[in-house]
């Protein structure tokens, strides 16, 4: 029993901290209907402030004042007006995106606005982290350890006592049940959801000032990390109860330290577990909570049903016209793009277009999952890794030419893909997002680890495919066995939404509930799309293992599955044409701000997520929409342009 003390006591101030970040959550998410994943972001902006302005001499208490009580709510506000105050009444994978780019963004702009040095021993907000305050069976607790129970106990009581006694407090709570019917009651629901919001922000920029001395270094990764308990907090209150997210938070911190303690030290499934603990939880949490799953799967608004439909895409509105136009061009565009790559562009071009059109064919898959059938996943990086790890591991242990190997790395995939769909059968919406990074961070943290998958950091060499007597290892070679790939794929993906499974995915996207109205069945249809996805990416994997000569975990990891659905939903979701305009923008952003231009800039790319979020927001359809509908509407313009539409 002492024993199982001594461990829990150390996990009593991380929990206070998981149950600051919890109670966040629900705040924004009752009044706003968003899930702010950039909650961790949000911490991590405030610790870099008040380590910045006590590094230069402020006494700390003004430290606080800057860092937490002004610029943390401030924080808070400026999101909500740019940004969240858009997305209310947008489907969950636009919730999802403006708070996945926030996540990217936020330590982007502290890297340009205080440089990119490193932030070590942070100080203290109250007590000293070097003297010890209580001695208890065998464990010692600290002064930051001590402040963090001490402030989180009171801040959970004074937050219960403001929504059970005060008038804000209660509109807070009509809030979310419907901001409209609030306005229609004449409250400010504009007012009352800016002012959650910055109560949320400050709870976020606490809990990293509080923390902050813990880590010994501001690093954004660290308070991402906290986010993972955070959202499991939260989910024990069910997004509403703040007690229960305040002792959901707590016990989840006392466990992962059990966990850690009688675990045994030194193996890949002990260190890889704690960090995806949360998860596990939470995966639990969603899978036996049908509460939590109905809460979480559809908008409880009653006067959602006002919104009106989003408007049809330009490709059925064209006319016929248009669509022959449109495919003669592509044709034509597509002939040029590969004379041009066989014959007069450099080499280390080449390398770099192939790299498009291996994305390319990953984006293509979270269009046939997110855009045809409107399932959200934030794993498909770990997609991609189990076919490229499959196929290096059989050309290395059984010399298959990894043209074999692409198959079979596919097969292994879509298999993998259908294991993730059975437990996310019961889900939808962010329940399933977040079921499905549940997976990515048990497949970063321990499946990728082990020297017969990916062998962790140090990773795998794969060569380059031969086939028979002719070999791809030039690049141009490699090009146009990637460019076959790709035209395969896209006839794959075209011929799902022209036949009857199209139809089928276009109605689950809509509704499931009216989809298995009219026969269909949800389950089954689930699994068949999650299983296409899942083998398109493992095609993509195992060539981009190939192209690049060797893969790492590293390559893999969880945050590129947030970036990769970043990319897709502001360039279009909806299209064939958007996956392969997000492999083109992704490889070219990336190999122009963060290898062509100098260190200083390295922040660009991120800062350019940013901004394309915000966009984005404005523009749910995605850019390839919005150029469409712009080229169309042109052409109508046009005193011959009737022919377009007819």
């Amino acid at each position: 029993m002492s024993q199982a003390l001594s461990y829990a006591i150390p996990g009593l101030p991380y929990g206070c901290v998981f149950a600051l970040l919890g109670m966040g959550l629900v705040l924004t998410y009752q009044t706003s209907d968003v899930f702010n994943l950039a909650f961790g972001a949000q911490a991590y902006a405030s610790a870099v402030v008040f380590f910045i302005v006590v590094r230069d001499g402020w006494p700390v208490w003004a430290g606080f004042l800057v860092a937490v009580v002004f610029g943390a709510p401030l924080l808070g506000a400026l999101l909500q007006a740019v940004l969240y105050r858009h997305v209310r009444t947008q489907p969950p994978l636009v919730k999802l995106v403006a708070s996945l780019g926030m996540l990217i963004a936020i330590p982007a702009v502290l890297e340009v606005a205080f440089g990119a040095d490193q932030l070590i021993n942070p100080p203290s907000l109250w007590l000293s982290p070097s003297a010890i305050y209580l001695h208890a069976a065998g464990a010692t607790i600290d002064g930051t350890e001590l402040s963090t129970v001490v402030v989180t106990a009171a801040v959970a009581l004074l937050l219960s006592l403001m929504f059970h006694f005060t008038q804000i407090g209660l509109r807070m709570q009509a809030m979310a049940e419907s901001p409209r019917m609030v306005s229609l009651a004449g409250v400010n629901a504009e007012g009352v959801g800016l002012a959650s919001w910055m109560l949320s922000s400050f709870l976020a920029g606490l809990a990293g000032v509080m923390l902050a001395p813990a880590f010994g270094g501001l690093q954004s990764i660290s308070f991402t990390d906290l986010l993972v308990a955070a959202v499991a907090a939260a989910a024990a209150g069910s997004l509403k109860s703040l007690p229960w997210t305040f002792f959901g938070g707590i016990l989840l911190g006392v466990a992962e330290e059990l966990l850690s303690g009688y675990l045994p030290s030194g193996e890949i499934l002990s260190s890889g577990l704690r960090p995806a603990f949360p998860f596990v939880v939470l995966l639990g949490l969603l899978v036996f909570l049908p509460r939590l799953r109905k809460r979480w799967a559809r908008s409880d608004d009653p006067l959602a049903g006002c919104d009106p439909p989003p408007a049809p895409l330009s490709s059925s509105t064209g006319g016929p016209l248009f669509r022959r136009a449109s495919r003669g061009t592509i044709v034509l565009l597509a002939g040029a793009f590969v004379a041009s790559t066989m014959t007069w562009i450099s080499g280390s071009w080449v390398f770099t277009i192939t790299e498009m059109l291996v994305f390319a064919i990953v984006f293509l898959s979270i269009v046939l999952l997110t855009g045809m059938s409107g399932q959200i996943s934030l794993c498909q990086a770990a997609f991609v890794g189990v076919g490229a790890f499959t196929a290096g591991q059989l050309a290395d242990h059984f010399g298959l030419s990894i043209i074999v190997g692409m198959f079979l790395a596919g097969a292994a995939s879509a298999a993998v893909g259908v294991v993730v769909a059975l437990p996310s059968l019961r889900l939808g919406g962010l329940a399933l997002a977040l079921a499905t990074l549940a997976f990515g961070l048990l497949a970063d943290n321990i499946g990728f680890q082990y020297s017969w998958s990916g062998n962790g950091q140090s990773g795998i060499n794969v060569p380059r495919p031969q086939l028979a007597s002719i070999n791809f290892t030039s690049n141009r070679a490699y090009f146009l066995l990637v460019f076959v790939v790709l035209c395969v794929c896209i006839a794959v993906v075209r011929a799902v939404a022209r036949g009857t499974t199209g139809r089928q995915l276009a109605a689950l996207g809509g509704s499931e509930l009216a989809a298995a109205s009219i026969g269909i069945n949800p389950a089954r249809l689930k699994i068949i799309v999650f299983a296409l996805s899942a083998g398109i990416a493992g095609v993509g994997g195992a060539l981009y293992a190939s192209l690049d000569g060797s893969v790492s975990s590293s390559d893999f990891n969880t945050l590129i599955s947030l970036v990769l659905v970043v990319v897709i939903a502001i360039v279009g979701v909806s299209s064939i044409e958007g996956a392969i305009e997000a492999g083109v923008a992704y490889v070219l952003l990336n190999t122009v701000l963060t290898n062509d231009l100098p260190t200083q800039y390295s922040s660009l790319l991120e800062l350019a997520f940013g901004a394309g979020v915000i966009v984005y927001v404005l523009h749910p359809e995605g850019v390839v929409e919005v150029s469409k509908r712009f080229v169309l509407d042109h052409l109508r313009r046009q005193p011959d342009g009737n022919g377009l539409a007819t």
